[in-house]
């Protein structure tokens, strides 16, 4: 009976008309993934940094400097580098992410609780952005429903139920979980050939400079942190689903080949058994050009009227394996 009262009072708590998102790592209702978690498959394999001013209102200070491009590598361990005001970070992966059931992947920062308030922590913040070619990005649509009347200090905590889509809404060795289907349908992404994934630093004043959710509202995170360790602490990025990059099989999966490839006139898929296939061809930029299913007795796809280049064809079985491979149209 007490877990039924503490779930009530969380969910009131988090419904509210300023607050409306999941609480903080471990409360009833929580979405935040435990580093630990089995769902893990892949960490991000690399990582370059721009920096970020420690004070974006004070250039004398210098430069974020906590840490390095390394510390975002591999699983999560609650060594950081920090972005600095509005610091950048790019990682990338050993295998593309593909958008599965639920969240595809999970950022780690390393906020820490307010032993006074376990609804609380103290937070800074970062908006996630997602590539599929590593030139054009797309940012999930963050919101933050945090009072805008009085600026968070340094050492001030926030509510994670007032945060959604922000990387940092949970404390250390808790991932922040993203799911690409909120980017479904976006123009020039390929959400199930997801190579990059930007991190950029949110300057959490309410005033100058003010970092601004999807809704145009300033979110207000402990600013200004004017010491080396400023910014979002990038610990790691925690894939969930990883794409095959290449059409072979997988445990439980078909044997699927793809052929000739390069192509002139039209792909060949031959599987090992009955098994429907979901083809999906795009160009690089995400952009879907074609969509069939694929049966023993309409297994290929017509390529001749697209122009010489390279695609991608992802392909999905109905257990949901899935496969990508960049084809070539001559």
């Amino acid at each position: 009976m007490k877990n039924v009262y503490l779930f009530i009072y969380f969910w009131l708590l988090c419904n509210s008309a300023d607050a409306q998102y999941a609480p903080q790592a471990g409360l009833p209702g929580s979405d935040a993934i435990p580093a630990t978690n089995s769902r893990f498959v892949n960490w991000a394999a690399n990582c370059t940094l721009t920096r970020g001013l420690m004070n974006i209102a004070d250039a004398s200070l210098g430069f974020a400097s906590a840490g390095d491009s390394s510390a975002a590598i591999g699983a999560a361990d609650n060594g950081i580098v920090s972005l600095g005001d509005s610091g950048v970070a790019v990682v990338t992966f050993a295998k593309p992410i593909y958008d599965g059931p639920g969240a595809d992947f999970a950022v780690f920062e390393n906020g820490f609780i307010n032993t006074a308030n376990d609804s609380e922590s103290y937070m800074e913040l970062a908006f996630v952005e997602v590539s599929s070619d590593g030139i054009y990005y797309f940012r999930f649509p963050a919101s933050s429903n945090t009072q805008i009347n009085v600026q968070t200090g340094n050492g001030n905590y926030l509510n994670a139920c007032n945060i959604n889509n922000l990387a940092g809404k949970y404390i250390a060795m808790y991932g922040t979980p993203f799911d690409l289907q909120e980017l479904a349908g976006t123009a020039g992404l390929n959400i199930d050939h997801i190579t990059h994934i930007r991190i950029v630093d949110v300057v959490g004043s309410i005033l100058a400079n003010a970092s601004h959710d999807f809704t145009g509202r300033a979110i207000n995170d402990p600013y200004p942190t004017p010491f080396p360790s400023c910014g979002f602490d990038l610990d790691a990025v925690g894939v969930i689903h990883n794409i095959e990059t290449s059409v072979r099989s997988v445990t439980s999966g078909p044997e699927i080949s793809v052929f000739p490839n390069p192509a002139s006139d039209q792909l060949t898929i031959s599987t090992a058994t009955p098994t429907s296939i979901t083809a999906v061809l795009t160009n690089l930029t995400g952009s879907v050009l074609q969509q069939k299913e694929i049966t023993p007795a309409d297994n290929t796809i017509q390529v001749s009227q697209y122009p010489t280049g390279m695609y991608y064809l992802v392909l999905q079985d109905a257990s949901g394996n899935k496969w990508s491979q960049i084809v070539t149209k001559h």
